[in-house]
């Protein structure tokens, strides 16, 4: 990789002291090797002057599905249970491995030219071999996972699995992909949610998860027919059946949690359990409005993410941060998540919810160098004088803004420009794709 220096920017640390410096930034191989001022430019195999742009960390997103980017527009104007029955679950089904792979590239192009530089992502039953390979191609750091689900009422034959093989088929591909690429690359064991797992299944991540050491991503209290469902057969909520059978813990990223009661706020602070927050899904799914504020006071962990292109539809954090901040003020009044911690839900809020707060998430000497430049000149950012930076990129900025993309010390966009992914070949196979997928599953 080389050496890289970054000079004359504004950078937005997003440290312990919460430092905005003017200075420059030298990297070595993958990481973060000095942060200051006029740093000798001899060193540098390469050099960007950023003079008059803006350094932040990569964003974190702690909730996608690569898999479902081509369904984007397929899945329009539902709720979640008509959502997945009627629409995502017919074309996950129909899914096969050259479209997972062009569906995780078409999702990945977008979030990387949107300056996210890490996610969890969940995948369908099957064919997360070639997701994968596109997370290793592109360069994106990610936790991702197969899909697990086991049972179910009106799952297409496409998605029924056996518990065995669901299981197999995850610790295999934990075994090949964990910690690929000095550990850019993450297995994170995904179980669907309750209505669609056994028992037997969910025990068993829990031991996996255990064992293995590594994170459980799966959707809860995202629904109130879902938590109707879930106490139908469980006898007990959400949060609370989780607990009940081990999975809340620290390792723990529950997708959404909008319906959630006293006692299972109080579950999921005291056992570590992270929450990704994702109030563009949440909106229109109509869903709800997750309780945020009052989850941010008690200290318990939060991240954001956009979900699947079908129910957003896209992967853009500036459009989860805007929304994170403006749809709680009605109810807790205008200074209800301020511009500064919904940037510590996107940044350093991510990485904690992933177990790398000591790698990424911040701009600092010894982390991972993920980075994105924002050229923060323009009619929508302006005026910038005695303007909070931090204001401006959560209110103002848009991905437009995003000109370079830096992945574990990898320019992976610059000037806009993609250099790890070809995006004709990848537009053109997405079209390609979905046709074929609309046609497999009986949409055409």
């Amino acid at each position: 990789m080389g050496t890289l220096l970054i000079k004359n920017a504004e950078i937005i640390t997003m440290n312990r002291a919460n430092e905005i410096i003017i200075g420059d930034i030298f990297i070595k191989n993958d990481t973060i090797h000095s942060i200051g001022t006029e740093l000798n430019p001899n060193r540098a195999d390469k050099i960007i002057d950023a003079k008059n742009r803006t350094v932040i960390p990569g964003f974190i997103q702690t909730h996608i599905h690569l898999c479902q980017t081509l369904f984007r527009g397929k899945g329009d104007d539902l709720e979640l249970l008509d959502w997945l029955k009627k629409r995502i679950w017919p074309l996950e089904a129909a899914h096969d491995e050259e479209s997972i792979y062009y569906s995780a590239m078409l999702g990945i192009g977008e979030l990387i030219q949107s300056g996210t530089t890490t996610i969890v992502d969940m995948e369908t039953v099957h064919h997360t071999e070639f997701a994968f390979q596109a997370i290793a191609k592109s360069g994106i750091r990610a936790l991702s996972g197969k899909v697990m689900m086991d049972k179910g009422n009106d799952v297409p034959i496409g998605l029924q699995e056996k518990t065995s093989d669901s299981i197999q088929e995850s610790v295999d591909l934990l075994e090949k992909w964990n910690m690929f690429d000095s550990g850019r690359i993450r297995y994170a064991f995904s179980p669907r949610f309750v209505i669609s797992c056994t028992e037997t299944l969910l025990k068993e991540v829990k031991n996996l998860s255990e064992a293995y050491n590594v994170k459980v991503h799966t959707h809860a209290a995202e629904n109130r027919k879902e938590i109707e469902i879930v106490q139908n057969e469980t006898g007990m909520r959400n949060i609370e059946y989780l607990d009940y059978l081990g999975l809340a813990n620290e390792r723990l990223i529950l997708a959404h949690c909008i319906w959630l009661n006293e006692r299972e706020k109080k579950i999921i602070k005291e056992k570590g359990v992270h929450i990704s927050h994702c109030p563009g899904s949440n909106l229109k799914l109509a869903s709800g409005i997750a309780d945020i504020p009052d989850l941010l006071s008690m200290g318990v962990s939060l991240s954001l993410g956009a979900d699947g292109a079908p129910c957003n539809n896209n992967l853009n954090m500036f459009n989860e941060m805007r929304l994170a901040a403006l749809i709680q003020k009605t109810t807790y009044g205008p200074t209800a998540m301020n511009a500064r911690s919904v940037f510590e839900m996107a940044t350093i809020g991510g990485a904690k919810a992933v177990g790398l707060e000591n790698e990424i998430g911040s701009i600092e000497v010894g982390k991972k160098a993920d980075l994105v430049i924002l050229n923060l000149n323009n009619f929508h950012t302006y005026p910038s004088y005695d303007v909070d930076p931090i204001s401006r990129i959560v209110y103002s900025a848009s991905r437009d803004d995003v000109e370079t993309t830096i992945i574990n010390g990898q320019i992976v966009m610059e000037n806009k420009v993609l250099k790890t992914i070809d995006k004709d070949t990848i537009l053109y196979e997405a079209n390609r794709s979905i046709k074929r997928l609309l046609k497999r599953a009986d949409f055409i």
